[in-house]
This record gives C-alpha cells, structure tokens and sequence, in this order.
C-alpha cells in the first residue's frame, strides 16, 4: 500500500499499544515512519537521527540545543522558548542519547499538536545554526574588554561542568566507557568540559550536514489524529530531498577476553576518604527482547528489593554505605550491567569486588528463592501492563523503546510487542528451567567481558580543573596579537548585543499557536467522592477514573501529634515498615512478597500547606495493586502496621544499613539537585511546613543522619526506644483519611477490606509535648553551602503573603512569562546557566528564584533582582501577552493519568481549595493584563529588598560567600538543627 508518498512495510495490531502500528518507508528519501494509532488523546510526535560522535566535544549535544534557537520558516531567536511560552503542550523538549539525538513533542490538543511538529520539523532540517548560536549554546571566551577578565562560557559548557560535579555521573559514564572500548560509546555524547573547547564551529556544522538528514532520520507518531495526516505532513516537509548513504551505523563491540580495571579521581572535599566502585559486563545485543526481559527481571531479583540477594551481601558486608551502579542499560545497541558499591574504603576495594563474583556464583550453584523468581516477575509485568509513566507522555515512553531496536536497523515493534516473550519466560519457569541462573552463569560467571571501575577521592582535583581552565585561557590570550584581543572583546559585545535584541513583530509571528478562543472557559474538575465518618475515627476519599484494573491506594494519618524531637527519625521509620522486616517475615521475604502481590508499597512523612496557611502533617502510606490482590495488599498492610519486628539486634542492624544508605545517597543528591537544596532550605525560612520538609529531606537532615548514625554506637538503647514512640503516635484512627482512585468495581471491592483495616487502628494516641514542626529552627537569611562543585546554584526567596500581598490569578501568567522570557534570557542565555526558574506556593505564599548549573552567582542575583524593572518596562501586550495566559491556563489544564488525577484531587481537598475558587482563579487569568505585570513589579521590588539567598556550589559561591559575608557552611561538614 502507498499513500502520500509512503509504502507500508509493516502493519501489526499492537495489544500492547492499545491500537495498530504500522512502519512506513518514504518512497524517496528512504525515511522511515513509525504510527501507531490508538485512543490516547495525548497525540506524541519524535524525530530522531542517528548521532555518532567521534569525540568527546559535545558536538551531538550543542547541536540538539542550537538547532531549536530559531529555523528558515521560523526565524526568531528560540522558537523553543516561544512554544513553551503559549502551547498547551504537554511534552516539548530534545535528548541526546550516546548513539542518536531525538526531538519529541506532545500535546492533547490537535491544532497545538500540529503546530508543535511543524516548528520541530523545521528546526531540525532548517536552522539557523550560526556561530552566535555555536558560542551561546556551546562554548565561546567571554572577553569583557581586550584587556580581560576572560572565562569559558556556554550553556552545554556548564551543564556538563555540572555533571562532571557528580561522583554518580562521572562513575556512570566511566563505567559505560569502561565496557566499549573500541566504539562510539567510549565517547561522552554530552561532552567532556575539557575537550568541548576544541569543537570548531566547522566540525558542528558539518555534523549538522552530515546527520540531520531525512535519509537518516526515524519519524514516529502515537495518537488519536488522523494517520493519514501524519503521512501528508511528513511528505510536504520532506519535498525537495533526495535519498543520500548517511555512514552513521552504530558498530558492534568485539568481544574482549580479559577484564579492563580503570581508576579516575573524583573531586572531592578534605574530609571525603571514600571510593565508589562498580563492576560492569557487556551483554547481548538489546535485539534480543526476551534475553532484555530475563536480565529485567534478573536485575529485580539481585538488587530491586530491600532483600535481595546481592544488596544485600553488598550492605551486609560493611565493606560501603550504599549500592550503585545503574542495574540494567538497555537503551544501547548492545546492553550492559552494572553494580557496584559507594563509600568503600579504597583499600577494600577487591574484597567488594570479591564479594560480588562470590555472591554471583553461589546463586548460580544452589539457585534463586522462588518467591523472589515471582516477585521479580510479577514486578516486570505489572509495570509493563500498568504502563504507568507519569508525567512523561506514554508515547514517546514507547518511542524510547522502539528505538531501541529501530535505530539499529531491527524490527521497531520487537521491543513493544512483549507480551510473547513474557509470556515464553513465564512458560520456561513453569517447566523448571534455571533460566536466571544460566543468566548469571553466561553473562556474569563466564564473561570476560567486563571492567572494574573505581572512583577514587582527589582533594586537589577541583583545584587543578581552575587551574587548567585558568591556562587554557591564558594561553589563548598569550597567543592572540592586540588585534587578535580586540577581535574577541568585540564578538562578544556582539554575541551579547544578539542576546540582548528583541525579536521583531514580524519574525514572532511566524510562530503559531493556539489563542484564548481555543481553550475552554471552564476547567474540567477531578471526579472525588467524600465520605465523612467512613469508620468512627475516618473519611475516605475515593475517585472513579479508568485505571485499567489497578487500585492506586493512600491512607494519611496525621502527624500532629508527634513530638517535635522525632521528627528526623520520620523517613527512617517510613522505610521500616516495609524495609525491616515484621514478627511474621524478615525483610527479605516481606520484601518479596511486596513485590509479588502488588505493583508497590511504601511510606513516608508528607508535609503542605492548606489555603489558609495552616500546615498539613501526615505520614503516608502508599501503594498500587491489580484489583484480584487487593486481599492481598491489606493483608500486608495489616502485616506492616501491626506486627512490628520486636526483635532489638535486627532492628538495629537494618537501620544501621539504612541510615547509612540515606546519608550517602543524600551527599550525593544535595549537589546533583542543587536547585531543590537551595529552594528547600529557602521554603523552610517561610512556612512550617517547608521547615519539616528540610528537616526530613535537606540539608538539615543530611545532618541529622549523621548524628542518628552516631546515636546508633553510643545509644541504641534510646534509638529503638524513640522508634518505638514514634510508631504509636503515628499508627492511630484519629484523623486518619483513606484515599483511593479506581474503576467502580476496584473502588466497591477495596472499600470493605479499607473499612477492616481502618478499624483495627487504635482509638487514641500518647500524649504529645511538643508537636511536629513547633521546636526551635533557625537559618541565616543569607547562606552559602559549599562544595567541590564546577558549578552553583543560586536561591533567592521572599514571602508573599507576608509582605502583604494576597494571591490573584494574574500571578500564574506572570511568573510563567518570566520564566520562559526573562529569566531564560538573562540566566540562562546571557548567563550561560542550565536553567532558571521562578515558582510561588500558591497556598503558603512563598516566592522562589533559583538556578541551575550556574557559572555565576552575584550576576545571577543581580537577574533575580532585576526582575522588577524589567516587569516596568518590558511587560507583555498583544498577542504576546495572549501567548503568556495560554501557556499558563495550558499549565493549569496538564494532562495527567489517572492515578495523578487522583493524587491532584486528593491534595486540592485537604488544601482546602473550592470549584468555586479553581473557577476565580482561571478567570482572573483569562483577565490579565499588561497593568497586571506592572503592578507585580512592586511587589517583587519588595521581593528584591528583603528576600533571603541561599547559594550552593563551589569556588565562585565561596568567594562570594566572602565578599558579601554570607554565612557558610561545608555541604560535608554541614551544622544541623537535630544533631
């Protein structure tokens, strides 16, 4: 069959998809087109080409950016930005992957959708690729003036200081590297900070015309539009081509027969000793879909449960504070696994090396424990048919996996149709077949294949990365004439003028978009059904959506009546409950049978803020399971809650392995989210409830944790005993609320089994003499936390409310536009960071500025300050300002599954949130107007003149920190407020 210029070659109904997939090769350019229909009104649309680097400059990376900064049709400066300003998209961004570079979008809407792949498709074909871009999105010198200062700047260029920042992400992509050693993929796609300065604009353009080519490029489409749109529409953009070789085949790694051992430094601090170690093997080519859904559910079995038998020889051993490595890849030509320990003395590295090949070959001899054989099965399958993937578009989640055999000139419907090869594993099991210890035996015991990677603590590493990058520009300098200075000093007044120049009237208009007239008045309300007094002590909360037979279930007991002093303990105590073990199973087997009889369980504390500025305090415990084991799933749940583990020695020596887990993962998270670590200790200056999230998950934590650890050596007695307290303030009827979000018959077959459990709870609590969140905290407005980051992000916050500025509608808009306008211009454009952000809590009134990957800090708060000025003088009109309320009411009406219609729906009720105030609210915003941003430009005046900072990074946030005398403190060394 041919139509609009295609041939079909291949035509499948997809079960797994929910509608027909259909492969189509255009007649003459020889691109290829992936359409899969079916009723999902979230309409996906994907370009990707094949992208080899063959160096580690970032090439296929800074192309992935620049290409977006403006095409032939649309000649702005970022039609990226300017979508992301007024669609109603629900997905618009681009990756870089080792092997191809891909270009998604998605929107519920059909019109948007439509305008979305017209832009992308131009973009990737015809842009703008000029040297400015080159130096603003990849790297340039920044000469202020022939005579200096001069620095490296670039949005890639920082972004992957950024990451090379990250003990985790430097061991992850060593550990990659490590296992191809004679292929592409022993390259940095994203670019190595010390080798992007010698990608020349030549080399990037000649990248460009080398691979973005429709010869070499994969379309794909997911949706409810019309396929034969789809066609048409390919078809007209891609006249005028002609069929071309594109040479950008990934290779095959041969096989090596020795194993590699490789040792890289890592920037660390005086008082970090520890090394991170992984041992990695190269598997089977990721076309094998059955052999991938074996190694997924084998990685389940060794190291995705608490019990599991690998973590836990890993943690048992003493030998580190936390696994790592990143499991299972399956995203290259070829798969690979990788496993490995963090916080290991450098000393004890062979002994954990020992231990992994110890622990691999004694499972492969007496075999796995069956119930964990059907926990890692049931897990696998339940993700696969839940398909749950949140916030990211299930299609383009399907265009990852379709490409992950597509790119490699394979079958694109291999990796999706999986129910088959599930179903033959399943089959190979029931017939006793040993096939995930043959796994193990193959691709681990017998593979030579393999490397050790260790990363090891260098103290002066970040000290001799200034120094170099100081070097290499001074010999730039040392070997330029004057006129070779001045030549510099002036591209750089020019790139910055090209900055600075708004786009004309005539050039935004190219870019389409939806107006005010295509969205509804009136926004759609989340079904929710209350029922006060469920249980004597209750209500429950239910919400009829179609969840394709899974029961997403909540149940929140407050937290009110907890003594403020166990409020660290908090996370460790939610991680008990289905981490410990019970007086019925030991960890392992609780683990287990967690995840064979549902789709999760877990538990934490959750802290907000109600309409009214009072704070929430709940401990929650959540989980998800198929409607025929719901039995089951309050069966566990009654397990967790009220038959504890009394036994002293194993309880102490879990949570011994847990609070160090927690205390490294948090070392190494605070610096990877910088931007959260800022805003969180931020939010904690202005709302109780921001003060508990930091006491149970920031920096104060962070601290906390080590003093637990030590509590754990000289006081376990005290330890166990307010573990102890803790639980019978928490598990109790009062105030408890149930939640639950299911189709009609999941939600009637839940309710009586909620009923029995919430029945069984005690009838009161201990007393209490200092509630949760009421202790003594304190920050100091101004605040440096310091690291041996390349790179820094930067806070500032003020409180709305308390400067006496009530929420209205107009604020959405306005803080949107800045972010996709100004802020981008000047943080992240001009100021070379990854990105910028301004977010209000709507309810606790709290204003926050923050950026991302950031080469600067006083500049950046100079941005954030500036914000004012900029509202006086540069508000929106026209059809600008129009843009601005469509892209916020698009963020209002965000498309959601149903669980997190649910979740939404849930947290609108105990904020306190009317229909009758959501309907205020979007009214005020269809109203906004330039006066409005005007107006708002006092109010963040005021922001500017007593908001607190709080600055997280390395070298620039310490001198910082000195000049403007901050307080500050070592991320490593932090003080706490529980220690």
């Amino acid at each position: 069959m041919m139509q609009h210029g295609f041939t079909l070659l291949t035509e499948r109904k997809l079960h797994e998809a929910g509608g027909v997939a259909r492969l189509w090769r255009h007649d003459v350019t020889g691109a290829q087109l992936l359409s899969i229909v079916n009723d999902d009104e979230n309409k996906c649309f994907g370009v990707t080409f094949r992208t080899p680097p063959k160096d580690s400059t970032g090439v296929a990376h800074i192309l992935e950016h620049s290409v977006l900064c403006g095409s032939d049709k649309y000649p702005v400066k970022e039609p990226f930005v300017e979508l992301l300003k007024g669609s109603l998209q629900t997905f618009l961004n681009a990756f870089t992957f080792p092997d191809k570079t891909c270009y998604p979008v998605a929107s519920a809407n059909l019109q948007d959708f439509y305008n979305l792949m017209d832009v992308y498709i131009d973009a990737v074909f015809h842009p703008r690729i000029s040297e400015d871009i080159f130096r603003q999105e990849g790297w340039h010198v920044e000469a202020e003036s022939a005579e200096g200062p001069w620095s490296y700047k670039g949005v890639v260029y920082n972004e992957m200081k950024g990451a090379y920042s990250s003990p985790d992400s430097v061991l992850a992509e060593q550990s990659q590297q490590s296992l191809f050693p004679d292929t592409l993929y022993s390259l940095d796609s994203g670019g190595n900070p010390e080798v992007i300065p010698d990608l020349t604009y030549e080399a990037f353009v000649n990248f460009h015309r080398s691979y973005y080519h429709p010869s070499n490029a994969r379309f794909f489409f997911w949706g409810d539009d019309p396929e034969e749109e789809r066609l048409r529409r390919i078809n007209e953009a891609l006249q005028g081509y002609e069929r071309r070789p594109a040479d950008s085949d990934v290779p095959l790694q041969p096989r090596l027969d020795t194993p590699r051992q490789i040792e890289v430094p890592y920037a660390a601090g005086k008082e970090e000793n520890r090394a991170h170690m992984t041992v990695n093997w190269l598997l089977g080519e990721r076309a094998d879909v059955e052999q991938a859904l074996i190694m997924e559910m084998l990685e389940h079995i060794l190291e995705g449960m608490p019990g599991s038998p690998l973590r836990r020889a890993l943690i048992a051993s003493g030998l580190g504070e936390d696994v790592t490595g990143c499991g299972l890849e399956t995203d290259l030509r070829q798969m690979y696994y990788s496993t490995g320990l963090k916080g290991v003395k450098p000393a004890d590295v062979p002994r954990a090396e020992l231990l992994i090949f110890e622990t691999l070959a004694e499972l492969a001899e007496t075999g796995f424990d069956p119930m964990l054989v059907e926990a890692a099965v049931n897990t696998v399958e339940f993700a696969y048919r839940e398909n749950n993937s949140g916030r990211f578009p299930r299609g383009l989640a399907a265009m990852i996996q379709a490409l992950s055999t597509w790119l490699y000139d394979g079958d694109p419907l291999a990796a999706l149709a999986w129910e088959a090869p599930l179903e033959g594993i399943k089959a190979r099991l029931a017939a006793g077949e040993r096939v995930f210890e043959d796994a193990v035996r193959r691709w681990m015991l017998d593979n030579p294949h393999r490397s050790t990677v260790v990363l090891l603590p260098d103290h002066e590493l970040g000290r001799r990365r200034e120094e170099a990058e100081a070097a290499r520009i001074e010999a730039v300098r040392a070997a330029g004439t004057p006129a070779d200075h001045a030549r510099l000093a002036e591209e750089t007044a020019r790139l910055q003028a090209a900055q600075e120049a708004p786009d004309s009237p005539e050039a935004l208009a190219t870019i389409p978009n939806v107006g005010i007239a295509d969205l509804p008045r009136l926004g759609t309300e989340l079904p929710i059904a209350v029922t006060e007094g469920f249980t004597a002590h209750s209500t429950l909360l239910e919400h009829e959506l179609p969840t394709r037979g899974v029961a997403y279930n909540c149940l929140q007991l407050p937290l009110d009546q907890v003594d403020d002093d166990l409020v660290p303990l908090l996370p460790l105590f939610g991680r008990c409950l289905t981490e410990l073990g019970t007086a019925r199973r030991d960890f392992t087997e609780l683990g287990a049978r967690i995840a064979a009889k549902t789709g999760g369980l877990g538990a934490g504390a959750g802290f907000g803020t109600t309409r009214s500025r009072e704070t929430l305090r709940h401990f929650v415990i959540s989980g998800k399971v198929v409607y025929d084991k719901l039995p089951d799933y309050y069966e566990l749940l009654h397990e967790v809650l009220f038959e504890p583990l009394t036994d002293k020695e194993r309880i102490l020596e879990r949570a011994g392995q847990m609070l160090l887990e927690e205390k490294s993962r948090l070392e190494q998270g605070l610096v990877a989210g910088g931007h959260a670590t800022v805003s969180g200790r931020l939010r904690a200056h202005f709302a109780q409830a921001g003060r508990l999230m930091e006491r149970t998950g920031g920096l104060s934590y962070l601290q906390s944790l080590r003093g637990l650890l030590r509590r754990l050596k000289t006081e376990p007695e005290g330890l166990l005993a307010d573990l102890e307290r803790l639980r019978r303030a928490v598990i109790a009827a009062p105030g408890a609320v149930a939640d639950c979000t299911a189709e009609a018959a999941g939600l009637a077959q839940a309710r009586p089994l909620l009923s029995g459990l919430l029945q069984a709870l005690p009838e009161q609590r201990p007393a209490c003499a200092l509630p949760c969140g009421e202790g003594a905290f304190a920050l100091p407005d101004h605040e440096a936390i310091l690291t041996e980051a390349q790179i820094n992000y930067v806070g500032k916050a003020a409180n709305l409310y308390d400067l006496g500025h009530p929420f209205h509608g107009s604020f959405n808009v306005i803080l949107r536009a800045l972010r996709m306008g100004y802020l981008w211009e000047r943080v992240r454009v001009r100021g070379g960071a990854y990105g910028a952000f301004c977010n209000l809590d709507r309810n606790s009134g709290t204003l926050i500025f923050a950026s991302y990957r950031d080469p600067n800090v006083t500049d950046t708060l100079d941005a954030f300050d500036g914000a004012a000025e900029f509202l006086r003088t540069a508000a929106p009109a026209g059809e600008q300002l129009e843009r601005a309320i469509v892209g916020a009411v698009g963020d209002l009406d965000a498309y959601m599954l149903p669980d997190a219609k649910g979740a939404t729906a849930l947290a609108r009720w105990f904020s306190g949130e009317t229909p009758e105030e959501r309907a205020r609210v979007r009214e005020e915003m269809f109203a906004t107007t330039t006066a409005d941003f005007r107006a708002f430009a006092d109010i963040l005046q005021e922001v500017a003149e007593h908001g607190k900072t709080c600055v997280l990074g390395g070298a620039a946030t310490r001198a910082a920190a000195e000049e403007q005398r901050w307080s500050s403190v070592e991320l490593m060394e932090a003080p706490g407020q529980d220690d």
